[in-house]
């Protein structure tokens, strides 16, 4: 009798057969789309020809799959809606873990089953039968989670409320090591993350209510994530953090912008939330050459204590990543579940941006529509762009006063506030910003007041409903298509420039370098400028010239090895050499495949 699977599978060594996601398949499909060759894509995923010709066999069905994060197959006993919900799932968690809040398998399992609940219920004749169709079992669970690797998002126990215990104890401590080490506000910094709505008006206006009644994505959810960081003098503050879904949107083509001259480290990820990584970048290549600059040019001991929650891209040993020259740099983190009582960058520091953000909003909606033809809602379909909001965002946070950033450590060491008189401070701020906002409001015809800004500034901490969940999943796959296709026309641009056009323009190139060395009277200034620009421009092309280089050597290589083959029998049809069927390969492929060959 032939052997079990079981049997089988243990006879060859216990290795369990790897399964190929529905992600990857469409991988695969792609990469054989765009002219790579079966034994190619079969040597770059370690998987059998055969393999990968069954795949693409079945590329229309695969196609047609729209399955969760880690999904290998989609079953017919595996209802649409549940891919749908822990597609959902995914965001809702990577939105808590952006917020810093813990969520334990018992708040997973209790959300999963409201997203089902709650899509089954949009669907046309749902009964109560099928609303109550989805358990979230344990198993469920353990297989989400290993699909979708969220391990380190999963935190045991529920999340804590805040602890005003543990919030005193640690803030008489921590006055007591101001004095102890003799900290000066201007070297006790503070930092946190916080999401930001950046197309997004008060509820009541028609651009909103048009928005909402628009069938598809609604660009009003596009949301970013800010890292805020300042002194507890409140006379510096560093350049921020921000992080979106796209590392290269269309604006920034649109008006060429470079991202080393924003007034914010701009990074990416699909999820846009700070990670360790990025923040760790932050630390090194923004926070501490400004701070360390800042300390110097105000004759300050060079000594810094940065201030933080314990949110997961806060691990404890971060300190350990910093680089030699700013281990002068101390990290210090807040108890858990004490931020909202303690973090001074929460203390209406961030609730005070917002306000001013959406202030800088309306003033550039009001200068636009009357200054231009434009109309608002014209101009807010299909001018407004992230473009607009980075100076949005420069302009809010320049107008975040000192008085500000010093009054919000009130709580925590109000030994350093000025005058110790803080409180009462947000009232008298406030409101001028709010009338302000009301004022132009009016002016444009937009019917909002004072509970409407509070309400949109409430908004930001809500949880996402199912709508918006939704929304944030079609405008994310939408973006990385609009990426995607940018990417080949930038693609098919390189592809029509010749060799030939690129070395005649390297040769002027270095004419001109050649002539301003000679006569300009700056040498400094000319060797500083001509260097710049052969890092930031030359150098692309050099690396076309290069990598065309590579592919035609390789191809000669190719050729010789091809023509020193055995004469073929007559009868028999000829066969492509290799060197004929790899020059069909698109140059970022075939590099790719080259350079996992060599490894």
């Amino acid at each position: 009798m032939a052997p079990s699977k079981k049997k089988k599978v243990e006879k060859e060594g216990g290795k369990k057969k790897a399964m190929i996601t529905v992600e990857v398949k469409k991988k695969m499909i792609e990469k054989h789309e765009r002219g790579m060759r079966v034994a190619d894509i079969a040597r770059f995923y370690n998987k059998s020809t055969s393999t990968i010709c069954t795949i693409l066999k079945k590329k229309e069905n695969i196609r047609g799959l729209d399955a969760a994060k880690g999904v290998t197959r989609v079953s017919k006993q595996r209802p649409r809606v549940l891919e749908d919900v822990e597609k959902l799932l995914l965001i809702w968690i990577n939105e808590k873990k952006r917020a810093g809040d813990n969520v334990s398998e018992s708040i997973i399992c209790e959300k999963a089953k409201a997203l089902y609940v709650d899509l089954v219920s949009k669907q046309p004749g749902t009964s109560q039968e099928n609303e109550d169709g989805f358990k979230a079992s344990r198993g469920w669970f353990d297989n989400f989670k290993r699909r979708s690797g969220i391990h380190s998002a999963v935190k045991p126990g529920e999340a804590a409320s805040s602890d005003a215990k543990a919030a005193e104890v640690f803030a008489a401590e921590f006055q007591k090591l101001m004095v102890f080490d003799c900290y000066l506000p201007e070297q006790v910094f503070s930092c946190n993350e916080t999401g930001l709505f950046w197309k997004k008006m008060p509820k009541r206006t028609y651009l909103t209510a048009e928005e909402n009644a628009m069938p598809g994505p609604k660009p009003m959810k596009d949301r970013l994530t800010l890292l805020f960081c300042a002194n507890a003098s409140g006379d510096f503050k560093v350049k921020p953090l921000l992080v979106y879904h796209s590392e290269n949107p269309r604006a920034f083509k649109k008006y060429h912008v470079e991202k080393s001259q924003l007034n914010v480290m701009w990074r990416s990820n699909s999820k846009a939330w700070v990670t360790r990584i990025l923040f760790v970048e932050w630390i090194n290549e923004v926070f501490g050459p400004a701070v360390k600059e800042y300390l110097l040019e105000n004759n300050l001991p060079l000594k810094v204590l940065l201030l933080m929650d314990d949110a997961p891209a806060h691990p404890p040993g971060v300190q350990d990543d910093l680089l030699e020259e700013f281990k002068f740099i101390k990290v210090k983190f807040l108890p858990p579940n004490t931020t909202p009582l303690l973090q001074p960058i929460n203390q209406q520091v961030i609730s005070n941006f917002k306000k001013l953000y959406t202030k800088a909003l309306f003033q550039l909606c009001f200068e636009v529509t009357e200054g231009t033809d434009l109309s608002l809602r014209e101009f807010w379909k299909n001018h407004f762009n992230i473009v607009n909001c980075l100076n949005l965002i420069d302009n809010a946070w320049n107008w975040v006063s000192k008085r500000t950033l010093n009054s919000a450590w009130g709580n925590l060491w109000s030994d350093c506030v000025l005058g110790h008189d803080f409180n009462g401070f947000d009232q008298e701020l406030e409101p001028p910003v709010v009338h302000q906002i009301l004022s132009l409001g009016e002016i444009m015809g937009l019917e909002v007041n004072e509970e409407d800004i509070e309400e949109l500034l409430e908004e930001y901490g809500q949880e996402l409903t199912t709508d918006e969940l939704m929304d944030l999943h079609r405008d994310q796959r939408l973006e990385v298509k609009e990426e995607i296709s940018s990417e080949e026309e930038d693609k098919r641009a390189q592809e029509s420039l010749t060799s030939n056009e690129i070395r005649e323009m390297c040769k002027m190139w270095e004419k001109v370098q050649h002539f301003v060395e000679k006569y300009h009277p700056n040498k400094d200034v000319a060797v500083q400028t001509i260097n710049l620009f052969n890092d930031n421009t030359m150098s692309h092309f050099h690396q076309i010239l290069k990598r065309r280089q590579k592919q035609v050597s390789l191809d000669r290589l190719l050729g010789k090895i091809s023509d020193r083959r055995p004469t073929q029998n007559p009868s028999s049809s000829p066969s492509p050499s290799s060197s004929s069927l790899l020059s069909h390969l698109p140059h970022t492929n075939y590099d790719s495949f080259q350079r996992q060959s060599a490894g």
